[in-house]
């Protein structure tokens, strides 16, 4: 699990292994200071796997922003719509569904991502105020609705007409986030139909009703952030649409930048003093198929453009835009601490900041420190 990252890739970095590092790289802030330390003591590189900024959509606006195009940036504007079959089957039933057994709240669990890009697009300018609010909204067992019970196809009265039925959710579509669903069935060459029905009626976790999971995350979050140079961003995380889809609209000096990862699709508008309208827009359909949410384990063309990236800083070539360096302060990122209850408000005059209420804190900080350490 997410715990899991620092504890195994420190003794390897002192073996003198480079690394490429699943994302979170670190859950709370001794362990990113660690792992930093590790890094300069070995001087080992090790990159983390923040993946969709090497996506080619995200390049392509990455691109237009460097070359000026909109000016400089006033407003980000990121959302994550998580569908509501991935939110069930790894936040809520799933091994992310608690925070005290996998490590990490839901920001950095699934939306470093979102956190990263919003960084990365701003080019190293720290954050310097960060306000975060959220909520378990939907599956409070308080709500848990009359006549469900345990599980799915054991003991529940509704799960004919429940939306989160996991018959409905694994056995209706059996290769949907297989990887998570069937691991328990490891051991079966080729597990039948029947093989999965009882697996969820014994002992797969995605069997369980979803009000009855031990569940502790926000099923949706919002996070406002201020810059060191006045800019702002907002990151709204929304689990349990019908459709998976991460939105971006970026407003700058001279115009705006607005598009949707999943379709592939984005327009430049710029301001047009000469024009009827005001402005002049210019659609970039980048006709890019195939699943962007991770269900068949894709991420939208970025995966392999990562691994060759790590490849050119090991053999000391030039990496691409998306990388860049965490040693720099300009270009580490402080993301804001989730925390459910207390104010939800934190100010820093550096780029490691941390939130506590008094009673319960998280720091988030590890999540979105720039993607690649080198010597």
């Amino acid at each position: 699990m997410d715990t899991q990252h620092v504890k195994t890739a420190v003794p390897l970095l002192r073996r003198g292994y480079d690394m490429l590092l699943e994302k979170p790289f670190a859950v709370n802030e001794d362990e990113m200071w660690e792992l930093q330390r590790a890094v300069g003591e070995t001087g080992r590189r090790v990159m983390i796997c923040h993946v969709l900024r090497y996506a080619p959509f995200y390049v392509a606006v990455k691109e237009r922003l460097l070359a000026g195009e909109i000016g400089d940036i006033i407003n980000i504007q990121a959302t994550e719509h998580v569908s509501y079959h991935h939110l069930a089957v790894s936040f809520v039933r799933g091994k992310w569904g608690n925070e005290e057994k996998c490590g990490a709240p839901m920001l950095l669990a699934k939306c470093c991502h979102d956190m990263d890009l919003i960084m990365w697009l701003k080019s190293g300018v720290a954050p310097r105020q960060v306000a975060s609010f959220g909520s378990d909204f939907q599956f409070d067992p308080a709500k848990k609705p009359a006549g469900a019970g345990k599980r799915c196809l054991v003991d529940c009265g509704i799960e004919e007409n429940c939306l989160y039925s996991a018959k409905k959710h694994y056995i209706d579509h059996p290769d949907r986030w297989s990887f998570y669903v069937w691991d328990c069935l490891e051991h079966l060459e080729k597990p039948t139909i029947e093989d999965k029905i009882q697996s969820l009626k014994t002992d797969n976790i995605h069997g369980r009703c979803v009000w009855d999971c031990e569940h502790t995350v926000v099923d949706h979050q919002s996070v406002a952030i201020n810059f060191a140079d006045g800019a702002t961003a907002t990151l709204n995380m929304i689990g349990g649409t019908a459709k998976a889809e991460r939105n971006l609209h970026i407003i700058g000096t001279k115009g705006e930048i607005k598009g949707v990862f999943d379709d592939s699709v984005f327009t430049v508008r710029t301001i047009d003093t000469a024009s009827e309208s005001g402005w002049r827009e210019e659609v970039v359909d980048l006709a890019i198929g195939g699943d962007k949410s991770g269900m068949t384990g894709s991420h939208g063309g970025g995966d392999l453009r990562l691994v060759e990236d790590f490849v050119r800083v090991l053999q000391g070539e030039q990496p691409s835009i998306s990388c860049t360096n965490s040693r720099s302060r300009n270009d580490t990122a402080a993301p804001p601490t989730v925390c459910r209850s207390g104010a939800p408000y934190i100010e820093g005059e550096s780029h490691s900041v941390r939130f506590s209420d008094g009673r319960r804190s998280r720091t988030a900080s590890a999540s979105t420190r720039s993607s690649v350490s080198l010597p």
